[in-house]
């Protein structure tokens, strides 16, 4: 897999033909909305297969993969484009393989509504899905948004574990800590709590909860122990996986990365797997910073590993970017939430070239509007891959994606060309 950067001169012709690869094949793995129009800074994905195969009348993707012995599951994997297709075309070339570095876990985030086309396109390369759908309120019920049943049953089909994504915050990704602490302080809530998880879990078929805790810190890590106790017991005897989502709230000032430095030794003994990240929503008031930061994360795990078994922790990769209104003055200047082909068609409509922070490994662009000075922060191929390459080299047990909600093609083809995805077999 080769990550190639779009300079000065660069067409999508020239680049299909330096690395040998069709142009059409080039547009379709990179999901290219305006190929012709290429952004300097702009990063392209460029991986080649191990293995293709032409399509011949009276083929079908079952005979297809019976003859190569592999899953129907791989060939969509590798080709997404028929995930949704009905039928196939003699004449097509599909790709039958890579050749894999290791294999990865892969979790990911999206509330029910989800486009049904965007989700059968992505359950191909997770292991599990957190279903965003469940509020706490401070005396311990559970609301509920959306029908979440037809999405627990299609993540089975695909051999991915359903898990209810249990938080104190609202389905817009507003905070409120008073819930949180009434839980954390009040076990007669807590009882009722568990009691209507458990109700949940057991009537929609969902395979184990995750846990979302967005307020610890060194002075009440105490009382999340104490919680998360109780939580664990009830529900691993009732036979349902228990995960639990820390949002390590990193920062970095002048270089100093700053986080909270919490004893995690008791939620490593108590949750499946913990997963560390940001939650990045549709709004943002934060100023304006990289979206994710290599060096930060790696600083962050550098401590944490003190406390956490690698093999249980699974680490953030956002899928979302922002454009910042400057100078940014907090509650007043606006804010607006992007997708990768968002940010891209914006830098090329403003003919601005993309810039690359090093050390955090994100993309950022500046243009002006209305006499008005933007900046956009978001994740390219990049970010993506050092992300990757940093849990290989931490020996984590895989990824998180926050969310799927968009189809990220570059995302799926950086992930899929390199690593076996691991899948668990759902009875």
């Amino acid at each position: 897999m080769i990550i190639h950067v779009v300079q000065i001169g660069d067409t999508i012709q020239s680049i299909a033909d330096y690395y040998g690869i069709s142009v059409i094949r080039l547009i379709q793995d990179n999901d290219l909305e305006a190929p012709n129009h290429l952004v300097i800074g702009q990063s392209i994905v460029i991986a080649i297969p191990e293995i293709t195969y032409t399509i011949k009348e009276g083929d079908t993707l079952v005979n297809i993969a019976n003859s190569f012995d592999v899953p129907v599951m791989q060939l969509l994997m590798n080709n997404p484009f028929l995930s949704n297709r009905e039928f196939i075309y003699p004449g097509e070339t599909i790709i039958i393989s890579y050749s894999k570095k290791g294999s990865m876990t892969i979790h990911g985030n999206t509330a029910p509504n989800i486009n049904r086309d965007i989700l059968i396109k992505t359950l191909p390369y997770l292991t599990y899905l957190s279903i965003i759908n469940f509020t706490a309120t401070k005396e311990g019920e559970i609301i509920t948004y959306y029908d979440d049943t037809e999405i627990i049953s299609t993540a089975k089909e695909f051999d991915v574990m359903p898990l209810m994504l249990l938080t104190t915050l609202t389905i817009q990704g507003t905070a409120n800590i008073g819930i949180e602490y009434d839980l954390l302080l009040n076990q007669d809530f807590q009882q009722r709590f568990i009691n209507n998880a458990l109700d949940i879990l057991k009537t929609k078929g969902y395979y184990g909860v995750n846990i979302s805790f967005q307020y610890i810190n060194i002075s009440n890590i105490f009382l999340y122990n104490q919680f998360f106790t109780l939580i664990t017991d009830r529900l691993n005897a009732a036979g349902f996986h228990v995960f639990v989502t820390i949002n390590p709230n990193i920062s970095n000032f002048n270089n100093n990365v700053r986080f909270e430095r919490v004893d995690y030794s008791n939620l490593n003994q108590l949750a499946q797997n913990i997963i560390f990240m940001n939650y990045n929503w549709a709004s943002n008031i934060s100023p304006p910073s990289p979206i994710s930061s290599v060096y930060d994360l790696d600083v962050f795990l550098g401590y944490v590993n003190n406390f956490i078994s690698p093999d249980k922790i699974i680490i953030g990769i956002p899928n979302i970017g922002y454009d910042w209104e400057l100078p940014f003055l907090p509650g007043f200047s606006s804010v607006y939430s992007l997708t990768l082909n968002s940010a891209i068609a914006l830098a090329c409509s403003n003919n601005s070239t993309i810039q690359f922070d090093e050390p955090s490994q994100t993309p950022y662009f500046l243009y002006t509007q209305d006499n008005i000075q933007h900046i956009v922060w978001f994740i390219d191929a990049r970010s993506i891959n050092s992300l990757l390459d940093l849990a290989i080299s931490y020996e984590l047990y895989g990824v998180s994606i926050w969310n799927i909600t968009v189809y990220n093609a570059q995302l799926w083809l950086i992930i899929n060309s390199q690593y076996e995805i691991k899948k668990i077999v759902i009875e």
